[in-house]
């Protein structure tokens, strides 16, 4: 993490020593050997610069390094410079988190302690020097003293070879936990580091906390985690980072290795411990750290083995410990007892951040290039804040011209960047088939569409929609923002390029298709092996197509047929093949003709049509659960609708012909929404209503509708009674029979003249609007005002 407020880390170790006793025999193997195994050691002969005075100089060094190794030798104390150094580093150990580690060559660890023998003897010459009281003298003895209790390492006999390779070694491990490297260029982290360990509540050592990012591929969930991981991991006894876990644990050998490299790089072992089964490393893991404080994180997690194999439990850490966790799947989360305000949703980066790390990557200072303003914007837009885009984009970029900006601006809106999709195609490859089918539909044809619409096609489509749109949520490949299916532009991108894929040389091969001239160039080709199974078609601007009648029966696995902003001037009906699922042509002049056998049509959205015929009956539509005839201005009767016992949804809106609906409708069990609204013809419907599961039926400016159907029976779904505008003249008794209803909408009724008493029957009745009922001389009076059931607090 990017910060003013911490030290900028030049070397790994920081070596202090009294040259005289070791410079030219331990010291310089040492070196050598740190050298070698490419750790960056400061030795003042080595590193001090030409006129620089060297107090200075030590003290800067010390400060820019991970790690300080202090050589005790025998004459150590006797040097000044030797013990204003070590007092330093002391201070930087408290202050700044420096590593320290004490070497004792050729002197026990007590005499530097107490001190004795030789260290005794040289601060008695330096409090003779400096006077007896002199603080200076004090901080050197607290610093010998305080460094003198740590644990390093003892050499006293043996060969200086054989110990330098067991320091070496070691610190090679400790260095193993210096900062991770987080990005090239970062942007925005701060703000979000700042949130972020606010969550993680570091002040408490009371419990073990396990918090998960979350967020869709390329949203920088590993990079904040690093960054928080490099800020804080220093305040635990033991930390590890487990990166690309997904990728790492394929199988369960994946497993054991990520387990031994977490019992390793926490326990600091010298040699990697021996894990031989998942069941074992599960044991270990939970035994060993569950007296430890640390930090762990678990990189780009996919899977519940991954979360149980190596942080099953709050329990198998100790006191204070945090866990994160990395994901694309917010239910991964949820399902390991992570709580919901435990979650970080990683956002994208604002319009301001997104121009920053652009800008970062795609104009290098040395550069004068200039790029147009559009152009800049236009690669904002694609990326829409998305990290990985806007750092693999501007490095594409940079350097480039005006015309490659645009050359490449062109191709990203027909092709993905393959580096970018890659990483976004993860999530869509760990889905089930059903989700995949959702994510490709919603990809291809239904970006920004109301949702609720959108469930209605693609379960009639015969998809799992509930489930399949909370796992697309929870993996953030999809949201729904104020009712409308939202993803981001490079997501959908790559749901596109999957279908296009299927076959780019051939657009009958693919299974959907949503471009004008895919499809018309599939209409009008020979078609002996159609892989269609679904199009939308949808065009900017209103497009001509004529189609032969047949022209569809050609594609046995359609499922899915959308066409809007499109005129066919082939004027016959237009046959369809007896497997479609959903099928919507607004404004079109016939209704569609079937195969032969069976329909398996759900739904018939035929809005704006011109049509003057209506079949009299919709037979072998078994299954048809939505019929949409809202706004057609010819026909005036209903068909009749016997033969549709599933029928869910009629909707009749603004019919302005209509006079008559078949007394078919009033039987339909299931049928849940009626809108016959702004049917201003309207006169003759069914004398009773017996539709059991009826929960919307509004009549709103039928103006020459005037006898509300009995209802004979209890109905227990309608729930809104919209009448405004009508031309009734009174509710019958039976209303009451109305059992679940919320809402009587009744304004404008100018020949409403009384109202039955029963409306006080309604147990759930809260809302009866009666503006402009200018006819209606007094409200009911109570039959029975002790009736239990009495509605009170009715707003009228």
């Amino acid at each position: 993490m990017a910060s003013s407020s911490k030290p900028k880390r030049i070397y790994h170790v920081f070596l202090s020593f009294r040259g005289t006793d070791v410079r030219n025999n331990f010291l310089v193997h040492l070196y050598t050997a740190l050298d070698m195994k490419g750790i960056y050691t400061y030795v003042d002969s080595e590193e001090l610069r030409k006129g620089e005075k060297i107090g200075p100089a030590l003290m800067k060094a010390i400060k820019e390094s991970h790690m300080a190794v202090i050589i005790f030798s025998e004459d150590y104390a006797s040097s000044s410079w030797c013990l204003e150094e070590v007092a330093k580093i002391m201070e930087y150990k408290e202050e700044r988190d420096l590593m320290v580690f004490p070497v004792f060559y050729k002197v026990e660890p007590r005499e530097v302690r107490t001190p004795r023998e030789r260290y005794r003897d040289a601060l008695v010459k330096h409090e003779s020097k400096f006077g007896e009281n002199s603080e200076k003298v004090k901080r050197w003895k607290k610093a010998l003293f305080d460094a003198g209790s740590l644990s390093g390492w003892c050499l006293k006999d043996g060969d200086d070879s054989e110990h330098i390779q067991r320091i070496v070694k070691e610190i090679t491990i400790h260095l193993g936990r210096t900062p991770l490297h987080v990005a090239k260029h970062l942007v925005g982290i701060d703000s979000r580091v700042v949130k972020l360990k606010l969550m993680l509540n570091l002040e408490s050592n009371d419990d073990v906390l396990m918090v998960g990012l979350w967020g869709q591929g390329g949203i920088g969930k590993t990079t904040l985690a690093k960054a928080v991981y490099n800020d804080i991991s220093r305040e635990f006894e033991g930390s590890c980072f487990l990166a690309n876990v997904r990728e790492a644990s394929q199988d369960c050998k994946g497993l054991v290795t990520l387990q031994e490299k977490l019992l390793s790089e926490i326990l600091l072992r010298k040699q990697k411990l021996e894990v031989y089964s998942v069941d074992v490393g599960t044991n270990l893991v939970r035994e060993r750290l569950c007296c430890k404080k640390i930090l762990l994180t678990l990189d780009d997690v996919d899977d519940l083995r991954q979360l149980n194999a190596l942080a099953g439990e709050c329990k198998w850490f100790g006191n204070g410990s945090r866990i994160i966790f990395t994901t694309r799947d917010k239910h991964l989360l949820i399902s390991h007892g992570i709580n919901q305000d435990q979650v970080y949703e990683v956002q994208a980066l604002d319009d301001n951040e997104a121009h920053e790390l652009l800008s970062k990557h795609a104009f290098l200072t040395h550069q004068n290039l200039e790029i147009r303003i559009d152009l800049v914007k236009s690669v904002l837009n694609h990326a829409k804040g998305l990290p990985l885009a806007l750092e693999v984009l501007g490095s594409f970029l940079c350097g480039r011209r005006e015309h490659a900006w645009e050359s490449a601006l062109n191709k990203l809106s027909r092709i993905p960047n393959k580096t970018i999709n890659d990483v976004l195609k993860i999530s869509y490859d760990g889905l089930e088939e059903n989700e995949k089918e959702i994510f490709l539909h919603i990809s291809c044809f239904f970006k920004g569409w109301d949702s609720e619409y959108i469930k209605k096609v693609l379960k009639g489509c015969n998809f799992e929609i509930a489930i399949g749109l909370e796992i697309l949520i929870e993996r953030s490949l999809i949201r729904i923002e104020y009712d409308r299916l939202q993803m981001h532009d490079l997501i959908q991108l790559m749901g596109m390029d999957i279908v296009n894929q299927e076959c780019r040389d051939d657009s009958s091969r693919r299974s959907k298709l949503w471009l004008y001239d895919d499809v018309l160039d599939v209409l009008s080709s020979d078609m002996e092996d159609c892989a269609v199974k679904a199009i939308v078609l949808k065009p900017p601007e209103l497009k001509e197509i004529c189609i032969d009648a047949n022209a569809f029966t050609k594609m046995r696995r359609l499922r899915l047929l959308i066409v809007r902003n499109v005129h066919n001037s082939f004027e016959g009906p237009i046959c369809l093949p007896s497997e479609l699922r959903w099928f919507e042509w607004p404004g079109a002049s016939w209704i569609p003709e079937f195969s032969s056998g069976p329909k398996k049509l759900v739904g018939l959205d035929m809005n704006e049509c011109s049509m003057t015929v209506m079949p009299k009956q919709f037979k072998d539509f078994q299954q048809l659960k939505y019929l949409n005839f809202s706004k057609c201005e010819s026909l005036i009767r209903t068909p009749d609708l016997s033969c549709t016992p599933n029928l869910e949804e009629l909707n009749l809106e603004n019919y302005k012909s209509l006079v008559e609906v078949h007394h078919s409708i009033a039987y339909h069990d299931k049928l849940h929404v009626l809108n016959l609204s702004g049917c201003s013809q309207l006169c003759v419907f069914p004398k009773v209503l017996k539709s059991k599961n009826l929960g919307v039926l509004d009549l709103d400016n039928c103006t020459k509708f005037e006898r509300f159907p009995d209802i004979p029976h209890k109905l227990e779904g309608l729930k809104e009674l919209g009448l405004e505008g009508t031309a009734i003249k009174e509710l019958p008794v039976s209303i009451e029979n109305l059992v679940s209803l919320e809402g009587i909408y009744l304004r404008n009724c100018k020949n409403l003249v009384s109202l039955p008493s029963s409306i006080y029957k309604l147990p759930n009745i809260e809302s009866l609007v009666l503006d402009d009922c200018t006819n209606l001389i007094r409200f009911p009076k109570y039959e029975d005002s002790t009736n239990p059931h009495l509605k009170f607090g009715l707003q009228i």
